[in-house]
């Protein structure tokens, strides 16, 4: 079916077409329909797979045109926030709707600026949002369709409380739009607080990896992950690779030894700079940098068209956090490969993920890093000293005592 099929008007079919998308995708067919008959949804679906599209849409086209602030869009990062907003701006172009984001981590000149010109649409993180309520610089009195993007994310970094306080001030006469891509069950409590009636629609398993992903795993001795990461990416045919590290010092390392072996290298976490995180996900996009190294702030806050390959340099703390991850790439119905480098000593988390998605990971190897069966270093370990009767140290395999 197509979009024309979907009853989206003239203007919004045409700021599709000029986005360059086909055929809808699962969750924009189930979506798209009862959200213009103004239903609540609460919808999850693979990360990768048009959520964006699926609640702009009809929200655009039930604005219509220019007016009051009547739409507010809440995102977990300011990424996601700055890629929502980019969105909504290129699907409403031949509209005369205006769209805004407001964030945290940068002056608030500019923000107080676009809300004071008049907004259509606001894109907000739920920080930097209530900082405006309090100083009067936004209102949402005239709010008709509330959406939450990444609901399980925002649970996940603390924001129940003021999303609570948000949806507070806006009017109980609204339209809910909550997305996800997992539905944990701290979700059914929010969602009784502000859905009415909603629309369940879940496309796919909501802990599964998107099919057109390859994914595997690849066992390392610790001393060697950096010179396999080497080896595969020489390997590799690849376009373009998100490498995630668990730390912000451990992906600056990793940038760091990447950029010495001749690689155009862009970094992503919670320390950079406003501008150099801009200035890293536009390289990135252009083609500047072949490779970003990230840590999980960019799981959910990346949304890049022809990354090929994704590799989890380190496996995530989290089992969720791996299917976000790994949706990074095999996004837009476009195929992609993902790799975690696993050392022996976390097989533990390797297996919670394995339980997480239901499903073993494929085992790969690579020749020259494999890893014996038991998971032992191939190095021997020292031998472990022994006390004699008169309290001196020997050792065993015939070594001689120190002296």
């Amino acid at each position: 079916m197509p979009f024309s099929a979907l009853g989206l008007t003239k203007h919004i079919l045409q700021g599709v077409q000029a986005m360059g998308y086909g055929d809808p995708t699962p969750i924009q067919l189930r979506a798209i329909p009862p959200a213009l008959e103004g239903r609540d949804l609460i919808a999850s679906a693979q990360t990768g797979t048009g959520k964006t599209a699926a609640f702009a849409l009809p929200t655009l086209q039930k604005l219509g045109s220019h007016g009051r602030l009547r739409c507010l869009v809440l995102e977990p990062t300011r990424e996601l926030a700055m890629q929502v907003e980019t969105a909504m701006r290129d699907f409403s172009r031949f509209t005369d709707l205006k769209v805004g984001c407001v964030y945290g981590g940068v002056g608030y000149g500019n923000q107080r600026a676009a809300l004071k010109e008049g907004l259509d649409i606001l894109v907000a993180t739920p920080g930097r949002l209530e900082d405006h309520l309090q100083q009067g610089t936004v209102r949402l009195n005239d709010i008709e369709v509330l959406i939450l993007d990444e609901v399980d994310r925002m649970l996940d970094v603390g924001f129940l409380p003021p999303m609570r306080r948000i949806i507070a001030k806006v009017p109980k006469n609204r339209q809910t739009l909550f997305f996800s891509a997992t539905l944990p069950p701290e979700i059914a409590e929010l969602a009784n607080f502000a859905l009415r009636d909603p629309v369940r629609i879940e496309i796919g398993a909501a802990r599964s990896v998107a099919s057109i992903v390859k994914h595997g795993v690849y066992m390392v001795d610790p001393s060697r992950k950096f010179d396999l990461l080497l080896a595969l990416i020489t390997a590799v045919d690849y376009q373009s690779v998100i490498i995630f590290s668990r730390t912000k010092h451990g992906a600056d390392k990793i940038a760091k030894r990447l950029r010495a072996n001749n690689h155009a290298v862009a970094v992503l976490h919670a320390n950079r700079s406003q501008n150099q995180r801009i200035e890293a996900l536009s390289g990135f996009k252009s083609g500047k940098y072949e490779v970003m190294v990230a840590t999980d702030i960019a799981a959910r806050g990346i949304d890049i068209a022809g990354v090929s390959h994704v590799i989890n340099y380190d496996i995530p703390q989290h089992p969720e956090d791996y299917v976000h991850r790994i949706g990074r790439t095999g996004r837009a119905n476009m195929s992609g490969d993902a790799f975690t480098l696993v050392a022996p000593d976390e097989a533990k988390k390797l297996s919670a993920i394995e339980r997480f998605i239901g499903q073993k990971i494929d085992r790969l190897t690579l020749e020259g890093f494999q890893v014996p069966p038991n998971g032992e270093n191939a190095a021997p370990k020292p031998p472990k000293p022994e006390v004699r009767m008169d309290g001196r140290k020997f050792f065993r395999r015939g070594r001689s005592p120190r002296r």
